[in-house]
C-alpha cells in the first residue's frame, strides 16, 4: 500500500499559547477536531525567529547555517547591497522597491537559499512524488514556472503544483486575486481557493498550505487580538476537509501536520539600533525583534567591543558574536562562551543564565555560523521591537524574531503523521521519511515527543 498523502498546514505567527487557549469547538471547530484526534506538543522555531528564516528552516530541515537565509533584512557582502524581503512598505522603498520585490519573489529561492540545502519539494520530487504549495516563500523545486503576467518576473523553479500570490500559478484554479484587501483576508482567501481546488482533484502527494493572515493581524492587534483571523484560518482548514468529502474521507486520504513558523509577543516600544553603530563601515540591519551589525571595512572595533556597547542598553536582552572557535553571548554584562562538542551537545563556560531560552545554544550557534549573517547578532528584550530601515515598527501590537520563548515556541499537531519533532527543523525529515524517502544528510532526525 502506498504511503498516505500529506498536508502541512502552516499558520504564520500562531503562538503555542494562543493555539492552546483559543482552539476550541465553538470558535475553531476544524482545528479543535484535529487537535482532539491528533498528537500535540510545543516545538521550537529557529533564530532569528523571522518568517523567511523560519520558512526556510521548515522547508530544508535545517537552521540558517545550512540554508543561508539570515534575517528579514540583511547585507549581501558579495553584491555590496541590502536585501530587504519586506519588513514594511517603507523599508522596501528605502531599500529599492523593484529590487526588494525581486529579492522576495525570485532571488531568495534562486540565489540566496544555499545550494547545499535541499527543500522538501526537491527531496520528494527527486523520488518521483508530486509536491504542491500555495504562498509558501521558501518554494524552490524542480519545475520551471513563468509568471502569470509575462515579463513581471523571471521564471522560477518551484514544486510541480505552484501557486504564489497570483504571481505564479501552475494552473487556472479560479481563485480570486490574492492582493485585493490584505486586512480583510484576501491573501488567505486566495490560498483557500487554491487548496480547495487541489484537494478536489487530489492533485498532489505532499502539499504545503500556508496561511499568513494571522501573522498580519497579530502584528496589528497583538497575539491575543487576532482571533478573528484565527477563525478565518480554521475555515480555511475546513474548506480542505469539505473538498475531500468530510473529515473521515479527508483523514483516510491525508495525514495532516499543523504548525506555526514562529510565535509572537506583545510589543509596547520601538528602539533604533543604528545610532549605537554610527561609524562609517558599520551597517545595521534590524527589523521586528532581531538585529545584526556588519563590519564592512578594516580598522573598526571588533565584534566583542561592539557587543559591549550594548551592556546596559535596556532594549537589548542578548548580543551574540564569534570569537575564534567560540561563540559568545553577552547579557547585562555577563558572558557565556560555547562551542559544539565533538561527541554532541555544547561545551560552555561562563554564566548559563545568559542563554536561558529554548534550544538557545543550538539556535544561536547556527545563526552565527550563517555566512550571510552580521558579525554581531542582537535579540531584543520583552516588549521591545527594533525599528526597520524606514523607522517603522509594530509598537502597540505584536512582533517576533528574538530568542525569548514567546517568539520561539510554536504549536505542532499531527494527525496520522508522526512522531512529532521538538523543532520546526524536524518537520522536513519527518515528511520525507513518511514517504519512505531519506532526507538530506544534514537534516535532524525527529525526536520523541515530550522532550524540549
Amino acid at each position: 500500500m502506498p504511503p498516505r498523502k500529506l498536508i502541512l498546514v502552516v499558520i504564520d505567527g500562531l503562538t503555542a499559547g494562543t493555539f492552546e487557549n483559543a482552539v476550541e469547538p465553538e470558535r475553531t471547530p476544524w482545528l479543535a477536531r484535529l487537535a482532539e484526534l491528533g498528537e500535540y506538543r510545543r516545538g521550537i522555531s529557529t533564530f532569528p525567529s523571522l518568517t523567511p528564516v523560519c520558512l526556510s528552516s521548515i522547508a530544508t530541515g535545517a537552521h540558517a547555517d545550512v540554508h543561508g537565509i539570515p534575517h528579514l533584512v540583511w547585507y549581501s557582502r558579495k553584491e555590496r547591497r541590502l536585501v530587504e524581503y519586506g519588513s514594511s512598505f517603507g523599508a522596501i522603498r528605502r531599500a529599492g522597491l523593484t529590487q526588494s520585490l525581486r529579492d522576495a519573489l525570485v532571488e531568495m529561492n534562486a540565489r540566496h537559499l544555499s545550494p547545499d540545502a535541499s527543500t522538501v519539494f526537491e527531496t520528494l520530487e527527486g523520488a518521483g512524488l508530486t509536491t504542491a504549495c500555495v504562498n509558501f516563500t521558501c518554494y524552490r523545486g524542480t519545475t520551471l514556472h513563468r509568471p502569470t503576467v509575462p515579463g513581471l518576473t523571471p521564471p522560477v523553479r518551484g514544486p510541480k503544483e505552484f501557486y504564489f500570490y497570483s504571481v505564479f500559478q501552475s494552473r487556472d484554479t479560479g481563485a480570486p486575486l490574492a492582493w485585493r484587501n490584505r486586512a480583510q483576508g484576501s491573501i488567505d482567501a486566495y490560498a483557500t481557493a487554491v487548496g480547495r481546488w487541489l484537494v478536489t482533484r487530489d492533485a498532489f502527494d505532499f502539499f504545503v498550505y500556508y496561511l499568513s493572515d494571522f501573522d498580519y493581524a497579530s502584528h496589528l492587534a497583538g497575539p491575543d487580538g487576532a482571533l478573528d483571523a484565527l477563525e478565518r484560518c480554521d475555515r480555511g482548514v475546513g474548506a480542505l476537509v469539505e473538498a475531500a468529502g468530510g473529515l473521515d474521507a479527508f483523514l483516510e486520504r491525508y495525514g495532516v501536520l499543523v504548525c506555526a513558523d514562529h510565535g509572537q509577543t506583545a510589543v509596547s516600544e520601538a528602539f533604533a539600533l543604528e545610532p549605537l553603530f554610527a561609524e562609517a563601515g558599520l551597517r545595521v540591519t534590524a527589523s521586528n525583534r532581531a538585529g545584526m551589525v556588519y563590519r564592512l571595512t578594516d580598522g573598526l572595533p571588533d565584534a566583542g567591543e561592539l557587543a559591549r556597547r550594548l551592556d546596559g542598553v535596556a532594549a537589548v536582552e542578548v548580543a551574540l558574536y564569534r570569537d575564534g572557535h567560540d561563540a559568545v553571548a553577552r547579557r547585562e554584562g555577563a558572558e557565556l562562551r560555547f562551542a559544539p562538542h565533538a561527541e554532541g551537545g555544547f561545551e560552555t563556560s561562563g554564566d548559563p543564565r545568559v542563554l536561558d531560552h529554548p534550544q538557545a545554544l543550538e539556535r544561536s550557534w547556527a545563526a552565527l555560523a550563517n555566512p550571510n549573517a552580521g558579525e554581531l547578532l542582537v535579540s531584543a528584550r520583552e516588549g521591545v521591537e527594533f525599528a526597520d530601515l524606514a523607522g517603522r515598527h509594530h509598537a502597540g501590537g505584536g512582533s517576533h524574531g528574538s530568542l525569548v520563548a514567546g517568539d520561539s515556541e510554536v504549536p505542532l499537531l499531527a494527525v496520522g503523521a508522526g512522531p512529532l519533532p521538538d523543532s520546526i527543523t524536524g518537520l522536513a525529515p519527518l515528511i520525507a521519511r513518511s514517504f519512505g524517502v531519506e532526507p538530506p544528510g544534514y537534516a535532524r532526525a525527529p525526536e520523541a515527543a515530550g522532550h524540549l
